[in-house]
Order: structure tokens, then sequence, then C-alpha cells
């Protein structure tokens, strides 16, 4: 559905986008992350053929078409990353507008508002929003049309719980659908809970490409158990050690690096040891920490 063959963009001497190649396919909801600068946002206006690539095609839709092409560009939605609409308009008046434009039915006002939680606001002039409201009513265009293709450039950005529920929602119902979504974010709570895959990008190049069940992994690879015992018997530290290199014991507290089993592991050897637990915590991975070892070269 979506295609990067190779794909370059420079402007001067900058280099934006450096041999991307990238598939997402249909029913797959793929996210972009990295940094600013990293290239996402050019991604995605490659594949809104807003951006010509310096080197290398992109495709869209079925049968695969240049993304620069009207064809093309009529299979696809698109969010960017900052919206503006004109603010003597009312919500209601702006959506409508873009239906129209799009040939839809006049169903699709009320549906598109519902979609964005904006049923409440949409008799209100533009210039009366706040800014998550705002993005919301780009959420709200965006969801006009049924486009096997969805692109969203920082869709949560400023969004409130509702917004933040009207984005989940639209990507889940565009997986269910069979449709091909590609999305940036900076937020790992964003990318854990919707991408099927992960691609990262780092100075225009992608470094590392994770399916969920590989992030997961990861992730539950980078845990934490944290404990508290009364006593610490003799030589505990070793054995954990020897158990999860990285473990300590810092004064009452045991900390051990490692996944689940592991985890498990030492827990069983704090209760064989006789080091009674007053407190406990276990902690995942986190997603930013692990993109900045696959940003270093690390993972």
């Amino acid at each position: 559905m979506i295609r990067f063959e190779r794909v370059s963009k420079r402007y001067g001497r900058h280099v934006a986008l450096s041999g991307l190649s990238l598939e997402v396919r249909r029913g797959e909801v793929v996210a972009l992350l990295g940094p600013n600068g990293s290239g996402k946002t050019t991604t995605l206006k490659a594949a809104a053929g807003l951006v010509h690539p310096s080197e290398g095609t992109v495709m869209l839709g079925e049968p695969p078409r240049p993304a620069a092409e009207p064809d093309a560009r009529r299979t696809l939605s698109y969010l960017p990353q900052k919206v503006a609409f004109p603010e003597a308009l009312t919500g209601r008046e702006v959506v409508e507008f873009y239906r129209r434009l799009r040939g839809l039915g006049a169903a699709r006002t009320d549906e598109a508002l519902h979609v964005a939680a904006l049923n409440g606001a949409g008799a209100r002039q533009v210039g009366t929003y706040s800014g998550g409201m705002v993005q919301r009513l780009g959420l709200a265009v965006a969801a006009l049309p049924d486009a096997p293709v969805l692109l969203l450039d920082e869709p949560t950005s400023s969004l409130d719980t509702a917004g933040l529920g009207a984005v989940y929602a639209l990507a889940v119902r565009a997986r269910r659908e069979g449709r091909a979504v590609l999305f940036t974010s900076h937020q790992p709570a964003d990318v854990e809970r919707l991408a099927d895959r992960v691609a990262v990008l780092v100075g225009g190049r992608l470094v590392a490409l994770l399916g969920r069940g590989e992030l997961a992994e990861r992730l539950a690879a980078r845990g934490v158990l944290r404990a508290r015992v009364e006593r610490v018997p003799p030589g505990l530290g070793e054995r954990l050690a020897s158990l999860a290199p990285g473990a300590a014991v810092e004064g009452d507290q045991v900390v051990v690096p490692g996944d689940a089993r592991t985890r498990a592991a030492a827990l069983q050897l704090l209760a064989e040891a006789g080091a009674r637990v007053r407190q406990l915590a276990a902690e995942e991975g986190r997603l930013d920490l692990l993109y900045q070892e696959l940003a270093g070269g690390d993972a």
C-alpha cells in the first residue's frame, strides 16, 4: 500500500532522507520514530506527494502508483503536523468544505466530527478553539474519506484525553478495515499502543525496523526488578550477579536488570537465600531509552 524504494531527499547540502526503503502493508500500522530533523516529516510528505524525492520512488495503493500522481493522492488522507483553518468558519463549516471537496455524502460530516470528539463544538467558530481542538478538527478532516492510505504526522500533539482516544480509535479502525497507516510520534505510549512495526530514523537513515513482538522482547530484556529486603544475606550480591550481570545490592535494596524470566529467577533466589522482601517493583524497559541505544548503533 505504501512503498519507499531507496528514497533520498536533499535540500542543497542537507540530506533529509538517505536511501530509505520501507513498506507499509494493508492492515498495518507503522510508526516512524526519531528526533527532530531525523526525516520523519519529509518521509510523510514524500508519501503524500508534497515532496519529490531526489532519488528513488514512493508508490501508493493497489495497483501501485507514483505518489505524485493525482490518482495516487486520491487513495490517501494526510494529517500534517500543524494545521490551520479560517478562524471565522465554524468547525462544521470546515469539515463540510472538505467533505464537498472530496465528493463525499452529507452524512460524513457528522461522522467525522464524532470521530474527532468535536460533536459539541462543531457550531463554534474556529477562532474560539484551543490548540488541541484545532488539532482535533484536523483529525476530523483526515477522517472524512475511507482512504486506503492514512498518513498522520504527530497526530497526538497537544491533545487531551478525548483527543488521544479519537486518534487511537481512528488508527485501530483503519487497521481493522485493511488500510495502511504510517504515523510519526515523539510519544512512546502512542508507539507501544498502536504500532505493528516501528521504523527508527536517525539523520535521514533507517537504522532499525522492529516488529511488535521484537519490540516487546527488547523492552522486556531491558526491564528492572527493584526489591527492598529486611536483611541482606552474605554473598547475595555475588549470587545475583552470576544470574544477571549488572545486578547490585545497594544497602537494603536489590536491583536486578533483565527480562521477565531473569527477574522471576532473582525472586526465587531471594526466597532461597532467606531474604524477606518488604517492597517490590518491576519495570519494563523504556522505549525512549531503547531508541537512544538504536540511534547510537547499539541495537
